[in-house]
């Protein structure tokens, strides 16, 4: 099929002529059947219904609401997102709406909306509109492989009938409201949004996420044809092969000599005199550039991974002590509840990102699917190998919306560790923080090493690298730390202000 033929022959294509009321009956059976298969099956669904304006997707989603079962189906009908949803990188305002294990959310337009009509207009250029899309797709992919079945539509119209529908409309004082200067807008520009429309459905077409053109010049034929396809697709996904089901490895990996935690000196110290001079002073600097953050509209994160006992949580608190409580969120990740195993991974991740001015910390983070994930078998080898580029993807879209990113991994030796262990177990009120995964852990020191090996090579970028700071000395581990988040604050905001303004010493130790 020649590509740019496509919206013609949905044009040309036969019209449905059963009557109404049979070809309902049966259509709305086999819709229901398969959406009660779906509530009982490991998959979500998401719908995306895009297509001209006056094409009717309105109509034929009430239609879908009318003979589902609404009550597992969400509408989500603003692609321009919320005050709070713009201060966050794109995709996060659809993210957040995902639907759990089981339902169903229906997009109109979609991540689909902006791109198109940009490109039509003219706002965008090709490279720009390709680019775009290139991360639609990766977004595709990744919920396509993470158990959700993507189904989208565009609903088409001729210009000639698109005209009609619209005056038709605009005449009609029950439908006028449906009609504004935009529709006409785009009308005006029907032949660049076909092309842009075309090349979206030809580089984002996948067999996990497949595009169906429908003519909408006659509801019915529209409506049944949605649904007829909708069905089929979810049926088809249900009942091919299972999702594979996570086993633990038959061989844990095995570190290279020279992996990266290899040349860390552990040796370095700082005295406590030079140490407490130096904190104040970088605590001082942090709370200068947080302030000078959010004048900036910009957010930070951070995320802190590392060994058991490394430190992790003392070198957070010397960053966030010198705050206004009121600016940041710690995010201590545990397992995933159920909420959040019923989507993808990264979804309880993408839905706490910080609005502008503020700062979120990750303890421990979505890296979790390359490390511990992927040591204990928790997901599967494809999973954990692909999470790297989903990940890298995660993390370029957060800096191009304005995320200051700093990314650490808290390394002690196996000494050291022994040493923290063993003062754990000893002393009362720390006795909670061992557990018998962390020996357990321990015992599987050479498999981190080598994860982590992995992990650093395939995601430390120059736009998010990766910073290993040597934890046997927390003095030392929490002044690099702090060094480093203010070089990453001050790479993007400039130097701090006020470099002479002093801070009162802070409590901590």
């Amino acid at each position: 099929m020649v590509k740019d033929d496509r919206f013609s022959l949905a044009l040309a294509a036969p019209r449905f002529r059963e009557a109404h009321d049979i070809s309902s009956k049966e259509l709305r059976l086999a819709a229901l059947n398969t959406q009660f298969d779906l509530g009982e099956s490991p998959y979500s669904v998401v719908v995306v219904v895009a297509g001209m304006e006056g094409a009717g997707r309105g109509e034929c989603v009430d239609r879908l609401l009318h003979w589902l079962d609404a009550r597992n189906i969400k509408v989500h009908a603003d692609p321009r997102g919320t005050d709070e949803e713009r201060e966050r990188p794109y995709f996060y305002r659809f993210w957040r709406r995902l639907p759990p294990t089981g339902e169903m959310t229906i997009f109109f337009d979609s991540w689909y909306s902006e791109p198109i009509r940009r490109r039509a207009l003219g706002e965008i250029s090709k490279e720009e509109f390709q680019a775009q899309l290139a991360r639609i797709k990766a977004f595709e992919d990744l919920l396509s492989k993470e158990r959700v079945i993507v189904v989208k539509f565009w609903l088409h119209l001729d210009r000639e009938k698109q005209y009609k529908r619209l005056h038709a409309d605009a005449h009609d004082p029950g439908r006028s409201w449906r009609v504004d200067q935009n529709d006409w807008r785009m009308w005006t520009r029907h032949g660049e949004l076909s092309e842009a429309a075309l090349q979206a459905i030809d580089v984002t077409e996948d067999a996990g996420h497949p595009w169906y053109v429908v003519a909408a010049d006659d509801p019915h034929h529209r409506d049944s044809t949605v649904v007829k396809k909708l069905t089929k697709a979810i049926q088809e996904r249900l009942e091919g092969p299972a999702p594979v089901k996570p086993e633990p490895p038959e061989e844990l990996p095995v570190p290279p000599t020279d992996h990266v935690q290899a040349n860390l000196d552990f040796s370095l110290r700082l005295k406590k005199k030079k140490y407490r001079r130096e904190r104040d002073r970088l605590q001082g600097r942090v709370s200068r550039l947080i302030r000078a953050m959010g004048d900036a509209g910009k957010s930070l994160v951070l995320v802190f991974e590392g060994q058991d006992a490394a430190g992790k949580g003392g070198a957070i608190r010397r960053v966030t002590e010198a705050l206004d409580a009121r600016c940041y969120d710690v995010i201590p990740i545990a397992a995933p509840n159920e909420a959040e195993r019923a989507r993808p991974y990264l979804w309880r991740f993408w839905t706490r990102l910080p609005e502008h001015g503020r700062m979120t910390i990750f303890d421990r983070s979505w890296y979790g699917r390359v490390l511990v994930e992927r040591i204990e078998g928790f997901c599967t080898e494809e999973a954990w190998n692909r999470a790297f580029d989903e990940i890298k993807e995660f993390e370029s879209q957060m800096i191009d919306a304005g995320v200051i990113l700093a990314k650490f991994w808290v390394a002690i030796d196996a000494d050291e560790q022994l040493a923290r262990f063993e003062d754990r177990e000893e002393t009362k009120y720390k006795q909670y923080k061992l557990t018998d995964e962390d020996w357990r852990n321990r015992d599987r020191w050479g498999a981190y090493e080598a994860a982590v090996h992995d992990m650093v090579i395939h995601t430390s970028t120059e736009a998010a690298p990766w910073t290993l700071v040597e934890g046997n000395c927390k003095r030392h581990a929490r002044v690099k730390v702090l060094e480093t988040v203010c070089e990453r604050l001050e790479k993007v905001l400039g130097p701090s202000p006020d470099p002479d303004e002093t801070t009162p010493p802070s409590s901590g130790g």
